[in-house]
């Protein structure tokens, strides 16, 4: 047998080292998920506009697999599971998720607000007390929805378990339980609300922002790994999704098409929607921290995940803040 020189040795190993590196690095694909609701328009108008593809090509992105979830539960699983690189889903859903061990932050926030209680037209309602016996269908334990309402009506003076019963259900659901009458109202992020609306099904009494004031809704989160490994990505995929909010802030009637066009939902349903909700498209982490945080106190206290948790728990804002940072010395220049 030939014997080694050990200066060799270690060149082989370096080289070994080398190339185990670049395949670890090697990243050509990412997968996205979301949900179909003008919460997230944003994550729609980038894909519309070929930005994710265009923004991420330069560092080796080849492909963008796009996932589309009813509600943020199973979106959360999916990213426990692996499966998800990047996701657009409610602040809450990950909370619950990164208090069951998810590996991944919150890096910047999509919207606020934005969801309605809708009561059937045959019920009267001038407080919560009102709601007292009724079935309100909303999104299932552990979303947005679900944590607002239930610490809404806690704050009411009413019990989520025993003065009413709720269901949950995906918003495809919620809305056809409602228009069949088997449910006495929905909880929902829009357009679903007004959809209920047009139909003659139900009328809004209370919107998401009178229980809470601007709370945090949907969020851009992004995996521990894709963090750790690829930082200039997850740079980047920041600043795709402020374009695309400034490009949406602008142009709300082409929003409401492109919601419309991935959707089918019929248009003049979305602008009607986007001008009765009380939802705001954002992307200052500022804005939310206190109110995901809060999530995690309520959540903890209806028992629904079994510890707080702290803002650096739930956030990493570096790459917003070095993305707005590059912007504004931009528009100095």
């Amino acid at each position: 047998m030939k014997k080694i020189g050990i200066f060799t040795l270690i060149l082989l190993l370096l080289a070994s080292i080398f190339v185990s590196g670049c395949a670890s690095d090697d990243l050509t694909e990412l997968n996205i998920g979301y949900q179909p609701s003008t919460h997230q328009i944003a994550y729609m108008t980038a894909a519309e506009k070929g930005w994710w593809q265009e923004d991420l090509a330069p560092y080796g992105i080849e492909k963008i697999n796009e996932y589309q979830f009813p509600t943020g539960a199973p979106e959360m699983q999916a990213m426990m599971s692996g499966d998800l690189d990047v996701a657009y889903v409610g602040a809450a859903p990950v909370v619950a998720a990164l208090s069951e061990g998810l590996d991944a932050k919150i890096v910047t926030p999509v919207q606020i607000n934005g969801s309605s209680l809708v009561l059937r037209p045959e019920h009267e309602y001038e407080s919560p007390e009102d709601l007292k016996g009724l079935t309100i269908a909303t999104f299932p334990p552990g979303t947005i929805q679900d944590t607002l309402l239930k610490n809404w009506l806690r704050e009411n003076g009413l019990d989520a378990e025993k003065d009413v019963r709720i269901l949950g259900m995906t918003p495809g659901d919620a809305v056809t339980a409602i228009s069949a009458k088997r449910v006495d109202a929905v909880f929902l992020p829009h357009p679903s609300p007004t959809v209920i609306e047009r139909e003659g099904n139900g009328r809004t009494i209370v919107q998401s922002g009178e229980m809470e004031a601007n709370h945090s809704c949907c969020v851009l989160v992004v995996s521990g790994k894709l963090i750790r490994e690829h930082p200039e990505i997850v740079e980047q995929i920041v600043r795709t999704h402020i374009k695309a909010t400034e490009y949406n802030q602008a142009n709300v009637d082409e929003a409401a098409q492109i919601y419309s066009n991935k959707t089918t939902e019929n248009l003049e349903t979305v602008k009607t929607s986007l001008e009765e909700w009380d939802g705001e498209w954002i992307t200052d982490p500022a804005l939310i921290e206190s109110s995901a945080v809060n999530y995690s106190n309520t959540q903890y206290e209806l028992g629904i995940i079994p510890k707080s948790l702290t803002k650096e728990d739930i956030f990493d804002t570096s790459f917003y803040e070095k993305v707005m940072s590059e912007k504004q010395a931009q528009e100095q220049e």
